[in-house]
């Protein structure tokens, strides 16, 4: 498909069913343009989903990648799916498809702009200028009102991109995560120092039990992981999902990928007890920001998810002066050790306008909320006052 979109600039539109089609240097080139980018943008994290099978149509995650192009250039790009369900999204939106089914409605396929199964900010309208995501942004509208999709959902945008989004006409969603930020620490006691006293109290004592357990830890860089170490991670990781009655997004051909791809920005974490694994964390980072991904453990040991989970990946940020922790998604136990509320976003645009004007009333009662719910949380805040 190809059309112009741009009267100053002859931008040109096509849809990418593969990232092989785009080539890895033209898109990471893109990326790195961003104001607002992380390693879950970059191809070899998007590429291992979709060639493990992870992210694919057979999953439910059709690949519809938006891109712009000037003669032979990629100047822009919107990550870009068709989903006939809304797992692995951790924006929900069940409520409103089950709305539509018991009126008659087909809510799916819809399109999501999104990294799957990463509820993480960062840019989504790539574009190598203003004028580039303003055309980007008319090329969405375009594929809205020329498919037959219900509906359009671009998930964890900056602030400002959202605002871009909801002057084109989409309807924004507030939400909550917790992150943890460095202030310059120089060891985990001075972080500690900066608690209340109660809050300080609880998270020696965590650690204690864990010591006292007999368990330590091994720090993995992407460059050391093995594949035994990729394979013993794989199995905590299944045992998660296992113990919530749920099937994993990820297999193993996933996590060797990225492992392989883009081993500067992967920290495995491994708890042993008397030499044996018994437990691991998978961290992502770059510069500036370490993320939280995935934890299980093979055996239960009291506070042994809180040391692997939370405690081990900010004793890394203080040590390689990280200036943020982002823990995933939802997590209110998370500001008793030292997490405060940020604001996320998601941007939402519906064909059917009952339907539409119904969730622009409930997104505004829910914003209301949230906003009222972050208040609440800031005044409780973990520190000292």
């Amino acid at each position: 498909m190809s059309e112009p979109v741009n009267q100053s600039v002859n931008y040109r539109t096509r849809i990418v069913s593969s990232l092989s089609e785009i080539g890895q240097n033209a898109w990471d080139a893109l990326v790195q343009l961003q104001p607002e980018t992380n390693p879950f943008l970059s191809y070899a994290f998007l590429d291992a989903l979709h060639e493990s099978g992870s992210a694919s149509v057979k999953s439910g995650w059709q690949p519809q990648f938006l891109t712009l192009w000037h003669e032979q250039e990629l100047v822009a790009a919107l990550p870009l799916y068709a989903k006939g369900h809304s797992y692995g999204e951790y924006v929900f939106d069940w409520a409103w498809a089950d709305a539509y089914e018991r009126n008659g409605l087909q809510y799916y396929p819809k399109l999501l702009s999104a990294i799957p199964f990463t509820p993480v900010t960062g840019s989504r309208l790539l574009a190598r200028d203003g004028e580039a995501r303003a055309a980007l942004i008319a090329a969405i509208s375009n594929v809205q009102e020329n498919n037959s999709f219900s509906s359009t959902h671009i998930l964890y945008p900056p602030a400002e991109q959202a605002e871009q989004l909801h002057e084109a006409g989409f309807m924004l969603r507030s939400g909550v995560q917790f992150h943890w930020l460095n202030a310059g620490y120089r060891n985990f006691e001075e972080f500690l120092e900066t608690l209340e006293r109660k809050k300080r109290k609880n998270i020696r004592a965590e650690r204690r039990k864990v010591q006292e357990a007999g368990v330590s830890f091994r720090h993995i860089s992407g460059h050391e992981a093995s594949t035994d170490d990729w394979g013993f991670f794989k199995r905590c990781y299944d045992r998660t999902y296992a113990m919530h009655h749920s099937t994993p997004y990820l297999n193993l051909d996933f996590f060797q990928r990225i492992g392989a791809d883009m081993p500067h920005n992967i920290l495995l974490i491994v708890a042993e007890k008397d030499g044996v694994p018994i437990a691991s964390s998978l961290l992502i980072h770059d510069e500036q920001t370490v993320y939280g991904r995935y934890w299980g453990a093979l055996q239960h040991i009291d506070c042994l998810h809180f040391e692997t989970a939370y405690y081990q990946p900010l004793e890394f940020c203080i040590a390689t002066g990280k200036a943020c922790f982002e823990g995933g998604a939802q997590g209110e136990h998370k500001m008793a050790r030292g997490f405060l509320p940020q604001k996320t976003w998601s941007a939402h645009w519906l064909a059917h306008p009952v339907f539409s004007d119904a969730i622009e009333d409930f997104l505004k009662r829910e914003s209301g909320g949230i906003d009222s719910y972050i208040d609440e949380l800031n005044e409780r805040n973990p520190f000292k006052r």
